[in-house]
């Protein structure tokens, strides 16, 4: 019984420590090598500038407008601060009605963080790869996004802390994928062009002479 006890208060003890050395809150979705990049930039931004970037990945079916802010007061105890939560949860819902689906929410732990980076820059390195209409699985999209999401976010708490990261994705890989997505959106735009819009526009056009 004095053992179990014991066991209990030391286990009560590591748990908060336990939590804080690692940079997830939970990991439903990455694979191993995807957050070893995400640990790696996170313990270097906290070693470097004593802020903490947490990151929530999972496949929750979140309802919809679900409060992101109250839900993560549940363990934010537990939590070093300064710091900010980014939560990555492609199930939650966003329009039931549309059959809208996937969040991006980051939740700073007070103001002054806050302005250390843009939200919707953040956000949309995660969003805009998962929404694009490739060959690449979701498990592929789900990594891509995450880690750039989370590397664009250190970065820009970096610079704005005037110090130089080394394990962050660099700009230009980040520029180059942005641009191969643009390549593939203007070339679905090219075949829906040649294969869809413009035969319907020539039979419209045959069809009023």
């Amino acid at each position: 019984m004095i053992q179990a006890k014991v066991g209990f208060a030391l286990l009560a003890f590591l748990l908060p420590l336990l939590l804080n050395a690692s940079n997830f809150i939970k990991n439903d979705l990455l694979t191993p090598e995807a957050s070893k990049i995400i640990e790696e930039i996170g313990d270097e931004l906290s070693s470097k500038t004593g802020i903490y970037i947490y990151a929530y990945i999972t496949n929750e079916a979140f309802p919809e407008k679900f409060n992101f802010v109250e839900y993560t007061k549940k363990f934010e105890k537990e939590l070093s601060k300064p710091n900010i939560i980014l939560i990555f949860a492609p199930n939650a819902i966003i329009s039931k009605k549309l059959e809208y689906s996937g969040r991006v929410g980051l939740i700073a732990s007070n103001q002054d963080i806050a302005k250390l980076y843009d939200s919707s820059t953040v956000k949309d390195f995660a969003i805009d790869v998962v929404a694009s209409k490739d060959k690449n699985s979701k498990q592929d999209k789900y990594n891509i996004g995450v880690v750039q999401s989370y590397s664009e976010l250190a970065d820009e708490i970096a610079s704005a802390k005037n110090v130089e990261m080394k394990e962050t994705i660099p700009n230009d890989t980040r520029f180059i994928i942005g641009l191969l997505r643009y390549v593939i959106y203007f070339g679905s735009i090219i075949v829906l062009w040649i294969f869809i819009l413009r035969p319907t526009i020539e039979r419209i056009k045959n069809g009023n002479k």
